[in-house]
């Protein structure tokens, strides 16, 4: 009897120790749930969930976030399986629902801040799992206002008219004529990654423009890039391996990730299976774009430019050196950087008034840092260095105004009119 004891304690061993790895709060669970457990952790890791459910020195899924949208803050709920401020009294097809209609159990709509919009197409089989894990961590008590955005759009059946307008619920179809690797990076894409949430523009109402999905949008006073496959705005000159690469580590073709995208390779695609990256990589190599002709590059004789040029050798050739290369896996290249000629200047106007840190990850574990400039250059200074990067070294773009420069510097330091 003794030995037979001994016998299932060494057959539950490695479930329990698979538990403890896969939650804090996993290791009471069932052991024929810890395979579903460790599942749903996964596809956790791949929506990023935890970057919008942690408030800045919170708690992990706790909720607490304020969320920034064209139509006021919304604070992000707490996600752990508390009873009284969590999900502990959801049942698994009140969380499907959240997820596939977005709707609260008691039925009320949910705003597409909550990307359900894009994880209607994850299936129930992995909502399920995901479900599983966030019922296995540890509960938290952490009660948030759900209730911050202003009048008229606190209403929150007024979504029954937007939903009628932007939202096509149904889970994801695979392509019968792509491949499985192209449909799993599709099903990653489109779904659960919700890559469309930010790489999208909005149209006025805050829903996407269908006809420009994936062609660049912004997030947080950032420009989320263009991530088709188009040569000039696009992916349209890496390859597969190099997508993989950048969401694996962060850094390719001399582009290192910084602002919201430093925080997505940190907490998910530097954590997913190589394969996971390459299906994604597949898939957006194909999703082609014509996109508008290169545009004619400012003359270096430009007013503009001499001082851009200026500035540039006394306060940044030092680290992208003065033919714009940077140096590889220490300061990001700028020559045919993409942040760099983009249609919208906010993001490197951001990274030079605010300063900013690339993303650090397994392979690259130190993470390259800017310092901020805006301290002591003036708009028309940081318009003129701006419009020199985007001009040189065979870039070409619009110039910038010391009055968008003005505009950026307001919304990220907080000084804005």
């Amino acid at each position: 009897m003794k030995k037979d004891a001994t016998k299932r304690r060494s057959r539950l061993r490695p479930l329990l120790t698979l538990a403890l790895l896969v939650a804090p709060g996993a290791a009471l669970a069932d052991p024929d749930n810890l395979v579903e457990i460790a599942r749903g952790k996964a596809l956790v890791t791949a929506g990023d969930c935890v970057a919008c459910h942690t408030a800045p020195g919170g708690t992990p899924f706790a909720g607490g976030l304020a969320l920034q949208t064209p139509f006021g803050a919304i604070v992000t709920p707490n996600i752990t399986p508390d009873s009284t401020t969590g999900i502990g009294s959801w049942t698994a097809d009140d969380f499907a629902r959240a997820m596939h209609d977005g709707r609260r159990p008691d039925g009320t709509r949910l705003y597409p801040a909550f990307p359900y919009t894009y994880y209607t197409k994850v299936t129930r089989a992995d909502s399920d799992a995901i479900f599983a894990y966030l019922r296995s961590l540890e509960p938290v008590s952490n009660s948030v206002n759900r209730s911050t955005l202003p009048f008229p759009f606190n209403i929150r059946s007024s979504m029954a008219v937007w939903n009628g307008l932007f939202f096509t619920p149904g889970e994801f179809k695979s392509d019968a004529n792509k491949s499985e690797e192209y449909n799993r990076g599709a099903y990653l894409v489109e779904g659960l990654g919700h890559c469309g949430a930010c790489h999208t523009p909005l149209n006025a109402f805050g829903a996407n423009k269908a006809d420009r999905y994936l062609q660049g949008g912004v997030v947080d006073n950032w420009t989320a890039p263009n991530i088709t496959n188009d040569a000039q705005a696009g992916l349209g000159k890496w390859s597969v391996e190099e997508i993989v690469q950048y969401l694996k580590t962060g850094q390719a073709r001399g582009v290192i990730a910084s602002g919201p995208m430093k925080d997505v390779v940190e907490n998910s695609t530097a954590k997913l299976p190589d394969a996971d990256l390459k299906a994604m990589a597949v898939y957006l190599k194909e999703r082609g774009a014509a996109g508008p002709s290169a545009p004619s590059p400012v003359a270096a004789s430009d007013s503009r430019m001499k001082v851009g040029e200026a500035i540039f050798v006394d306060t940044c050739a030092a680290c992208h050196v003065r033919s714009g290369e940077g140096i590889p896996n220490v300061f990001p290249k700028l020559a045919g950087a993409t942040v760099a000629t983009q249609d919208d200047p906010a993001s490197l106007i951001h990274i030079v008034v605010t300063g900013g840190q690339g993303a650090a990850t397994a392979t690259h574990p130190t993470a390259p840092t800017m310092p901020s400039f805006g301290y002591r250059l003036s708009d028309e200074q940081i318009a003129a260095v701006v419009t020199y990067v985007r001009n040189s070294w065979g870039n070409a773009a619009s110039p910038v105004t010391a009055d968008t420069v003005k505009t950026v510097r307001g919304k990220v330091t907080g000084a804005a009119d």
